[in-house]
This record gives structure tokens, sequence and C-alpha cells, in this order.
């Protein structure tokens, strides 16, 4: 810190060297106007009030020996006793007077702001910047109070005695008791900065990793129209955008993932003065738009990357930003508001272990009775306690009575509730999106959380026992009564290299960051079908055709799901290509295998719209799938939107590790037709480095496979169709599954044959199976015959690397 008292200093005069001068909020605007503004940053002009203004204010009001008493007073395991002398305390620093000379200093820096802008009164935020606040290993984010669009000389000396005021939050208090920062070592510094007009713009937080997993190379940018708080305060759900950063300078859009929110309200300023704020509605059309251009999106996300950059250089170790933002507007210019130290992954960035969490799926449904956006990946459990405020008004309940290890189940949070979030086993709300209040603070607890759910408080009940599972992707789900599941703790130490590559199968885009701690080798399997079933859900031909059906019920729903984008073909293409990109950036620059879409006719006829377009087989198993669909004048349009999203991954997105796979292909000749008709729209295999892989799983792929090897890149083996079809059996039949063993002799036969043809013919042969990973014997056979990748399950990645290490071995000593 520097040695000075000075009461009041500029932005462009402080740094983080001065955060025990001006508290982290208003160290971290300083250093970014000091830095990175030559980058072209923008950050709005602004003052900060010093903690000697603060201790200066107490020491004139002699309010220091007071505040002592009051905390002293405190019993922290009762949430009555905390609110009383907490709001005692607030009082009578609030209806302290300041010195006359601070008081001048204060107006004085104002009006200079002021001038600026050629305007006497310029309204400016006012907030509150703690010393213990934006630390590498705190986040006080939220504890103290800020307030916007304050204009004038009274309503700024009055906002500054609420930011002094607002240490002494419940909150606050609790939270510094809570993980043993002594009040008395901390102070406030109170930052007045320019508003921007992001009331008539947009605003919103970025974060530099994903804020779930820690994934670090991607930026999430959540934004809705209006000011910031309506974000924060969960009060809507943002739109959400997710760039990825190793792409960021070089393709021609790195956005792998766009969102539609739910941004029915915004945050204005108010006509009326002493409001400031007014709460009203967004424009219906608007609701239908994203609220940024991907221009604007990759501007953000390039300054992002920045800050990150110029810290984790500052810092000497990775710094990860969470950053507030705005755009104007009126000048329609972007403004960086807050940057701070994200606090939660940073911390386990060296840790050498982790947990898995799933639900035992037993014999019996177990039922799902809500769903909204899961945070964090644990499973909570308990009985559900419904709580609409913090005093127990309007018949709610007290807040006192909630006992630890219930789940809280309410509208939504602010920071007032953190006493009483603290005890929850688990999380539930109304609205929010994934950097709302109840979001953050959840993930900063380690307790799950379901959130913007809708109608928790009307659906959940006071009392029932009920278990929060965010452990199965993106969607939180809420189950009646208390459903098993199993927890397993995995030491990355115990993980060893392997000379044959372990890669991945991935189902869903939802769930792929959490497996980017894994050394995998890539993904050997992803499916197009899980993207379409999850993130599409309507036939791909029914998207391009349901108007001449007449189906106003249809074309309605389909509406509906499509809004925000320029027609339903494009949909479909930017909603796939994300899906795929989501994966192939997770493990860039490694192979991303992905299978286009072999949905049985069954399985199409159960999307939007499909049982106009599909015929009913009686054995859709082997039927009217994969390879025979793409080049059919039936489906072909509907083949070109998936090349479309292939082509858009890895062109406009830059991945060109993502390796497309064909699959259940009968014949030689079927096979070159998918080839040119994939060449027709616009995949042409060897141009820009796309390889094209075929899936092995009938045993014409083996028996011809030096003729198929002449048209593609690799096999993949699909073991489960591979040995239902060369033994004859249904694999979901009961009365037969006796007989279905992958380690049939027919079946290694098989695979030794294709793995042979690929040494011969310098086709790669990678398999894609459960065995491995279930059978010792089998990855023993494989590693024996050379082959070249396996690809399992993420939760039998540990169990695999296992067995690959001692089949290694075995074939070691063996010769």
């Amino acid at each position: 810190m520097r040695k000075t008292k000075k009461l009041i200093l500029s932005f462009d005069k402080i740094g983080m060297e001065d955060l025990q001068l001006v508290g982290g909020k208003n160290a971290s605007l300083g250093e970014l106007i000091q830095q990175l503004q030559k980058k072209k940053i923008q950050v709005p002009a602004g003052f900060a009030i010093t903690i000697h203004s603060f201790e200066y204010y107490l020491k004139y009001n002699n309010l220091h020996s007071l505040i002592d008493d009051y905390l002293n007073k405190i019993d922290f395991e009762d949430i009555v006793s905390l609110r009383k002398n907490a709001s005692n305390i607030r009082q009578f620093i609030i209806n302290g007077r300041f010195p006359e000379d601070l008081a001048t200093q204060i107006l004085n820096a104002y009006r200079d702001l002021s001038k600026n802008y050629d305007e006497n009164y310029t309204d400016v935020a006012v907030r509150s910047s703690s010393t213990a606040e934006d630390l590498p290993d705190a986040s006080f984010a939220g504890q103290q109070e800020s307030f916007l669009n304050v204009k004038g000389n009274t309503s700024v000396l009055t906002c500054v005695q609420h930011c002094f005021a607002s240490l002494y939050t419940d909150r606050a208090i609790s939270y510094r008791e809570e993980i043993g920062y002594g009040n008395i070592e901390i102070g406030i510094s109170v930052g007045v900065q320019k508003m921007v007009r992001s009331d008539i713009g947009v605003s919103g937080v970025a974060f530099s990793l994903d804020t779930e997993s820690g994934f670090k190379d991607i930026i999430q940018i959540n934004a809705s129209y209006g000011l910031g708080e309506m974000l924060v305060k969960g009060a809507i759900t943002p739109d959400e955008f997710i760039v990825f950063k190793r792409k960021l300078k070089t393709a021609k859009n790195p956005i792998i993932e766009k969102k539609m929110g739910h941004k029915t309200k915004k945050m204005s300023y108010s006509s009326i003065a002493q409001d400031r704020v007014r709460i009203g509605p967004v424009d219906k059309l608007l609701q239908t738009k994203f609220c940024m251009t991907d221009k604007q999106v990759i501007q953000l996300a390039k300054w992002v990357q920045e800050i990150e950059d110029y810290y984790t250089e500052k810092n000497g170790r990775w710094t990860p930003m969470d950053i507030e933002w705005g755009i104007d507007g009126i000048s329609k210019k972007l403004f960086i508001l807050q940057a701070r130290p994200e606090t939660i992954h940073s911390k386990k960035e060296n840790e050498k272990t982790f947990s898995q969490y799933q639900i035992k799926k037993g014999i019996h449904p177990i039922k799902c009775v809500l769903e909204g956006i899961a945070v964090g990946d644990k499973i909570g459990q308990g009985k559900i306690r419904v709580l609409f405020n913090m005093d127990g008004r309007d018949g709610g309940v007290d807040p006192k009575e909630f006992k630890k290890g219930e789940i809280l189940v309410t509208d939504m949070t602010d920071p007032d509730w953190e006493p009483i979030m603290k005890k929850a086993s688990a999380i539930i709300t109304n609205k929010g999106g994934r950097t709302c209040h109840a979001a953050i603070v959840a993930r900063e607890m380690g307790i799950p959380a379901i959130i913007g759910t809708k109608e928790a408080t009307e659906i959940l009940k006071p009392g029932q026992e009920m278990t929060a599972s965010c452990a199965e992707g993106e969607v939180g789900k809420v189950y009646f009564g208390k459903v098993e599941y199993e927890k397993t703790e995995i030491s990355l130490d115990n993980l060893y290299n392997t000379e044959t590559p372990i890669m991945l199968n991935v189902g869903s885009p939802e769930q792929v960051f959490k497996f980017a701690h894994l050394p995998a080798h890539g993904v050997g399997l992803a499916r197009e079908e899980f993207i379409i079933n999850n993130f599409i859900k309507i036939h791909p031909l029914a998207l391009l055709h349901h108007k001449e059906l007449k189906d106003k019920i249809l074309s309605d729903k389909i509406a509906k799901i499509t809004v925000g984008y320029k027609d339903e073909k494009t949909f479909f293409i930017n909603k796939l290509a994300q899906g795929i990109a989501k994966i192939g950036a997770t493990f860039f620059p490694h192979d991303v295998i992905v299978r286009f879409s072999d949905f049985k006719s069954n399985e199409y006829m159960n999307l939007l719209g499909g049982d106009y377009y599909e015929p009913k087989e009686q054995n859709p198993m082997i039927g009217w799938r994969g390879a025979s669909r793409y080049y059919s004048e039936e489906y072909r349009e509907a083949f070109a939107m998936e090349c479309a999203a292939i082509k858009m991954a890895r062109e406009e997105m830059g991945l060109i590790n993502i390796i497309p796979m064909i699959p259940f292909c009968r014949t030689v000749n079927e096979c070159e037709k998918v080839i040119s008709t994939m060449e027709a729209f616009g995949l042409k295999r060897g141009e820009n480095e796309l390889q094209v892989y075929l899936m092995a799983e009938l045993p014409s792929n083996f028996i011809l496979a030096e003729q198929f090897a002449k048209h593609i890149d690799g096999f993949s083996i699909g073991s489960n169709d591979l040995t239902q079809l060369t033994l004859g059996l249904d694999r979901d039949s009961s009365l037969v599954a006796h007989l279905y063993d992958e380690r049939d002799h027919s079946v290694k036969i098989l695979i030794s044959h294709l793995i042979k043809v690929g040494k011969k013919t310098n086709t790669k042969v990678g398999i894609c199976g459960q065995g491995p990973s279930d059978y010792m014997d089998f990855a023993e056979f494989l590693i024996g015959e050379g082959i070249d990748s396996i690809s399992v399950t993420p939760d039998a990645f540990y169990k695999t690397n296992q067995n690959t290490v001692k089949s290694e071995l075995n074939k070691m000593l063996s010769k």
C-alpha cells in the first residue's frame, strides 16, 4: 500500500498495489485504466473515496467502539441476533455527519468528473469497494451495496454513507465470520464512476472459464437488456454465449454456443429522481432476439481474454476473471465496468482428485417432478422448506426456522439470504440464470442448485423429502423422495500414460466440459442424434416443410423452438454446429469423431413432426437407418443440413479436429454414394484436412475392409451392432441376452481381420464399445492385435486406463 493519507484518488492514479487503500473493485478499475486502455479497452472514468475517508468518517462520529460492542453481541447461530445487531450498526453509520473537508473533496471530485461530460451533475454509479473484496482467495462480490443512476450532490453523499454502512450488512458480517476474516482488519472504500447508458442498451457478466466445470478454454458471456442488476438478481434468464479462446483470433466465428434467454423485464433509469431506477417490460419483439450481435460478442470476448492474460502475467499464475460490462445504448460502445479474479475454480486448478455423482437407475422408475438449470454437479437431499422473504411477512415462514440440511426453495435470492443458503443441502429457485446470485453463491459454497425452474414454489410442498440432482448435465432434476445415488472419488495420480490412446464416447454436449480434466486423447464417438434430440427436438424434414402440412399446432411449436433465428434451416444448422463444436473445442486439438445421425425410423418418429415423414417398419434396427438415408431422395436435403453443420464447425469455428463418421454403411457402393453426397454438400475428403471415418459395425465392413479402406481414413468398431449382427441377436431382447458377448470367437475373428487390414492399408482402427473396460481379457485381445485406440464412456475411463496398462504390460512380458 502506498503511504498516503489522501481521501480521494482518481481511478487513473491507482492500481492493484493500492488494494488496501481503495479496495479490490476500485484498485482493479484503476489497473484497467492505467494498463489496458492502451489496448482500446474502454473503462468509464471515476474516482475512489479511500479507506482513510471511511476511517475519518467513523472517528468523526465516534463510531469505532460502538461498532465493536454490537459485533461482540452477535450470536452467529441466531439469525435474529445477527439481523438486529447489524441493523443497529448500519443505522448509526447512515445517521452520521460528514466532516466538512471530506464532503468538500468528494463533491469537488464529482464536479470535475461531471465537467468531463459537459454536465453539472452527471449520472454516476456509487459502489462499495471493500479491502477484502475481489481477492484471489475469497469472493466478497455482492456483499456490499451499489447504487445506480445517482445524480446531484446530496444523492452522491447519501449513497456514500449507505456504502460505508454496507460493510456491516448481515451477509457481509456472516461471510467474514465464516471464512475467518476479522472485522477489525476490514475497511471500505467507495467508487464513484460515470454510468454507461446500458439502461437503454445491453449489459451483463463474462467469465474467462466455464463457471460450472472450471474448463479454462472458453469465455462465457451472459447478456440482457438494460442495467445488469436484473441479471445478477436472477429476475430474468439472460442470453448466453460461449466463445472458444483458442480460436478467438483466427476463426471466422469462434462462438461455439448461443442460448436464447427469457428476457421479459429490464432495469432502466427512472424519471422519478428519488427512485433512480425502475423495472419495466421488454418489447415483445426484442424478447425474441439475441440482445448482442456476434460481432459484439467476439469483441467482448477478446477484451476478456486480454484482461485475463494481463492479470495472469502480473500474478505469475493463471488468473481467470469475472467481469461486468455494458453496451451504451446511445454511443453503441462497449465498456468494462468491473473486473475481479474468479475465486472458485482457480483455487481448484491443482487439485488431483475429482468426484463423480451418479443417480442409481433401479428396476423401478424414479419420478422427476421439476427441471431447471443445474449449478455444480452434486446431488442434495432433504426436506423442502419454502421461503418467500427474509422476515416471515405475508404469511411466509420465518427464516430462523430453517434447519441445516433442508432444501431451500424460493423465488430468487439476494445477498441477504446467504446466512440461510449455507445451511441448505440444495437450493431451488423459480427465477435466475447461471450467473445470478443464487448460482454464484451455491458454486462458492459447493451446494447443488437448480435455478430458473419457473414453478418450484408452486410444485414443491414444505416437508416433502426430495432429491435435487445436478449430476446429469446442464439440466437439474428434482426427484420425489431420497433417490439412491453413488459418489466416486477418483485421483488423477492413479491414471497412467498408455501406449494405446484412450478416447471418450460423449453423448451430449451439455456435460462435455466436465470431462476436460481427464487425460483423454480426444473423442472416439460423438453422436449427432443426441444433439438433435436434446437441442433441436424437431424432425429435420418437418423443420423444412411444416408449412406445407397445414398443421397449425405443429407450426406454432416449431416457431416457438426456433425463435431468434432467421429461418428453420438456419436454426438446425447452427444448433447442430454449436453442439458439435462444443465437443470439438473441449478436446482440441485431439481428434473428435462425430457420427452422422443414426436414428432408427421409430426414433425419428418420436421427434416433433416425425410421424409425417417416417415409415412404420417391422424391424427398424436393421431398416432405414444410417448411410442409406443420406443419399436417398427422401432424406437427402436433411443430410445437407448435417453436412452444413459439420462444415460450419470446422471452417467458421476453426475446429478442423472434427472428423465426420458414416454409420451403418452396408456396401462399398453405398459408401461411395455417401462420400459423393458429402462432397456435393461441401465436405470433400482431403480438403482443409478433412478425414472421413466409417463405423465398422456390419460383417460386410470387416469382410470387405480393404475395399472400404480405399474411400475412408479410419474405422471405428461399433461392437454392439457388430455382435448383434454377427450372432443374429436382438440386443434389446432379454430372451437371448445370455448369448450376447462381444468376446465371441466369431466377433474376434472379424475384429482381428480389420486391424490387420488397417495396418496393411495405413487406415486407423479404433473401437468405441464398453467391452475393453468391462472385460480385462477383451482389452488384452485388442491391444495384442494392435488396436489404434480405445474409446469408452467417461465413467469407464479410470477402469479402462487400469485395464489398458495391465494389458500393455502383459503384452510386453509375453514377447
